[in-house]
């Protein structure tokens, strides 16, 4: 196991009914900005039932909404803009991972100046926003469980006009607090809840799959989330209304990404920064870019990561049967056969896309210098092409 530090001090609310509890974890004076995405906030009434709770003492409270499924940049800089001219101290982001990914992105850019035309920020993003020295305090209230942005300080920012979706991260923005609610899941369309238990998996494997180091404790954990997925996957698509089901999911997909699995071991990310680039280029859901890339990697890369592959196919798919080649291939199906169950894509053609598309995610991955990808730094263009095309 590799030398590492862990360090998480988000306070985590789970269970029915604890968006009341917001009353004791906002400052009592604070100027609260709520941030929330479309009208499901409104429609489903917890847009509402965050304001009765923050209601009385001495705070005041805006509400900022529109943060897109991707959180666009330009989006987030008016919200910034709004933090400036009503003197916002404390952030509230009320939604999915996008929501809190971008609300995390404003906690760390409204502190950088106060002009208008946000090039700090732009900049930032393109490369160093770990080295910005403040941050606005942030809470969250989750609603839709997948990319484990309650628990971590990091996030994800897309760029229309630049093609551009890019990773950022910094300390500054865990959040104080995360109330996690799995009642407010229910009312998820069904492809939110697949696209959460697909992206949550993948999160598993891009910090798993890839060479023993002998981390007994984090390899066991991961196997241990991957099988409840895949339990609690199946069980949701079966019975979408039980609430032991939806909790379970909750909780997996938040311990999927809080950092502990990835301590002390060796992680890939390649399925991401290429998925990143389909979501850029096409507006492909972000969990179906990731199910779609990530066979051609275990594909592409069964060499280099064989011990865990196998290993993989024992603990998960308990493949005992055949050559190391079959286990390896056997896992790898089960795992496509698996997605398809939740109506996940695993090839791009199942998102209506041909060897046509390649070139240009290719050049994509160029401009973001995303051309030493991998445990080993080793996965450049040609590897991701090759992992590409084992995906048409």
């Amino acid at each position: 196991m590799n030398n590492f530090q862990y360090y998480n001090p988000v306070r985590i609310v789970f269970g029915e009914g604890q968006i009341k509890e917001l009353a004791n974890l906002v400052p009592d004076n604070a100027r609260v900005l709520i941030t929330y995405g479309g009208s499901s906030a409104k429609k489903t009434g917890t847009l509402d039932e965050v304001k009765t709770a923050l209601q009385g003492k001495q705070r005041e409270i805006f509400e900022f909404g529109g943060i897109e499924p991707n959180p666009e940049f330009n989006t987030l800089m008016k919200a910034v803009d709004m933090v400036h001219a009503n003197n916002i101290d404390f952030l509230l982001a009320v939604g999915g991972g996008s929501v809190l990914d971008g609300t995390k992105f404003v906690a760390l850019t409204a502190t950088l100046d106060d002009d208008k035309d946000h090039e700090k920020a732009w900049e930032a993003l393109k490369g160093y926003t770990r080295d910005i020295q403040n941050a606005l305090p942030l809470g969250t209230v989750l609603t839709i469980p997948a990319t484990g942005s309650e628990m971590n300080s990091g996030g994800v920012i897309n760029h229309s006009e630049r093609h551009a979706k890019l990773p950022f991260g910094n300390p500054l923005v865990f959040p104080q607090f995360s109330i996690l609610d799995p009642a407010k899941t229910l009312t998820l369309p069904e492809r939110q809840v697949m696209n959460g238990v697909g992206d949550a998996f993948v999160h598993v494997m891009e910090q798993y799959l890839t060479y023993p180091v002998n981390a007994k404790v984090q390899d066991s954990f991961s196997e241990s989330l991957l099988k409840i997925l895949i339990e609690e996957g199946r069980a949701v698509k079966a019975n979408p209304n039980d609430m032991e089901t939806r909790k379970n999911i909750m909780w997996t997909a938040t311990m999927a990404l809080n950092g502990l699995i990835g301590t002390g071991v060796p992680q890939d990310w390649t399925t991401h920064m290429i998925g990143h680039e389909l979501t850029s280029l096409h507006g492909i859901d972000h969990a179906r870019t990731l199910t779609i890339v990530l066979p051609g990697v275990m594909r592409e890369l069964k060499d280099s990561k064989k011990d865990k592959l196998l290993q993989y196919a024992k603990n998960v798919w308990h493949i005992t049967e055949g050559s190391d080649e079959d286990k390896i291939e056997q896992a790898i199906v089960n795992t496509e056969n698996f997605f398809r169950e939740l109506g996940l894509p695993v090839r791009l053609s199942d998102a209506d896309l041909d060897a046509s598309a390649i070139a240009p995610i290719l050049s994509q991955l160029e401009e973001h210098n995303m051309v030493k990808l991998g445990e080993h730094r080793s996965n450049d263009l040609a590897v991701s092409e090759r992992i590409l095309r084992s995906a048409i």
